[in-house]
């Protein structure tokens, strides 16, 4: 006799395929995009850096047009032309900035240049897309804040951790109450053998010695993208082996990992790792802990994402004391690149887990309609501030040091 059940991967599939006819009601409405374009409206958008730069998706979106590139190398320059199908190309930044056919311009220059690089087009008057982090100093997150204030442009920051398929989900959970209380997230953002990217052509890059915490936002994002707090104190450790490697660095820089806990203003706890060496598999994950349900990102043993629900059930553990069971769910995880949160011809995966087709939409979007995007000024530097105080806190072995915020 055949049963009415569907098995465990009928069950999965029939999930995913009726979270999928439902996708412009689950994810937040900012990102839906369902049916044509509601505006004709074309964003004259400018990309400066031809190796991330190279990586989004502006010639794919119905509101968009590159209409410049620029690097300082001409074979990147070239290479930007031919991945945007755009005919201008700039030898610098500052030539660029003066073209007035430019509107917005997407930053995607070496991290040490961020914040002056930001300022620069702000100040020319484009609205601005910036790869991570924000900045390297909390005096130029200030700068950051205080400039996009006063210009009124929009300023989003490019975190792919944000926009992690995982991560999407998790508020979209969030936002449902499903979590209950989130008391405890962990990220973790691991990059073994960092160091063959110190050098190039026998000189040093800007990722030469830079400290772990110095570039937090992959794990930052995690908790603050999805719950809105502000993490407000840190202590964080370093490891370090005093090797070659690491010496004549220019940040000064000991350490090849580092570790930090972070208190949230609402009291909660976050432990954040950022390492560069290590027999360590390379990741970028997270886990959400909640009092009525968790989620486990996918993690570099195998494990794919696990959804764990609170439960009466008593049982005993294997010293015979009786505990209230937890409850694994059969989970499988959305594609939510596979949906109408984007407009048709951008509904592929896309780099870092389906991430660079959400931030394209999102920046283009956000400028034509006149929002906030998701990771506006406020939020980037709330996910690179904590990260430069955790390294201060590393350099003085842990030493428990306070966090400025940057919302007002």
């Amino acid at each position: 006799m055949k049963s009415n059940s569907l098995s465990g991967k009928q069950r999965r599939n029939f999930l995913k395929t009726a979270g999928m006819l439902g996708a412009s009601m689950v994810v937040s409405p900012r990102f839906a995009f369902a049916g044509p374009p509601k505006s004709d409206r074309k964003l004259r958008m400018a990309v400066v850096g031809g190796r991330f730069g190279a990586s989004f998706f502006f010639h794919e979106h119905p509101n968009c047009v590159v209409e410049a590139v620029s690097d300082l190398r001409k074979d990147r320059r070239e290479k930007l032309m031919e991945v945007y199908n755009c005919t201008k190309s700039y030898e610098s930044l500052e030539q660029l900035i003066k073209d007035p056919k430019v509107e917005a311009v997407f930053v995607a220059t070496p991290v040490p240049d961020h914040a002056e690089h930001v300022l620069a087009c702000l100040n020319a008057g484009k609205h601005v897309l910036c790869a991570v982090p924000a900045a390297m100093s909390l005096e130029d997150c200030e700068r950051l804040r205080n400039a996009v204030n006063k210009t009124g442009l929009t300023y989003m920051m490019a975190e792919t951790s944000a926009y992690h398929q995982v991560v999407i989900s998790a508020r979209k959970y969030y936002n449902e109450g499903k979590f209950g209380n989130i008391f405890r997230v962990e990220a973790d953002y691991h990059h073994p053998g960092l160091e063959v990217l110190f050098y190039e052509e026998g000189k040093p890059t800007w990722r030469h010695g830079m400290a772990p915490m110095m570039y937090p936002t992959h794990c930052t994002a995690y908790h603050i993208s999805v719950t809105g707090e502000r993490f407000t104190d840190v202590s964080c450790l370093g490891w370090g082996d005093d090797s070659e490697a690491l010496k004549g660095n220019p940040y000064n820089n000991p350490f090849w990992n580092e570790t930090a806990l972070f208190k949230t203003n609402k009291g909660n706890a976050s432990r954040m790792s950022v390492c560069w060496r290590g027999a360590l598999m390379g990741t970028e994950r997270g886990e959400w802990h909640g009092d009525r349900m968790s989620l486990y990102a996918r993690d570099p043993h195998g494990l794919d994402e696990v959804k764990i629900n609170a439960s009466e059930e008593l049982g005993r553990d294997d010293a015979g004391f009786l505990f209230k069971r937890a409850e694994k769910e059969d989970y499988q995880q959305q594609d939510w690149w596979d949906s109408d949160a984007l407009p048709k011809l951008m509904r592929h995966n896309s780099g870092h887990d389906g991430s660079h087709t959400f931030i394209t939409h999102e920046f283009v979007d956000s400028v034509i309609n006149e929002r906030q995007p998701l990771v506006n000024i406020h939020e980037a530097l709330a996910y690179t501030a904590p990260g430069i105080v955790a390294h201060q806190s590393a350099l003085r072995g842990g030493e428990n040091m306070k966090i400025p915020t940057f919302d007002i």
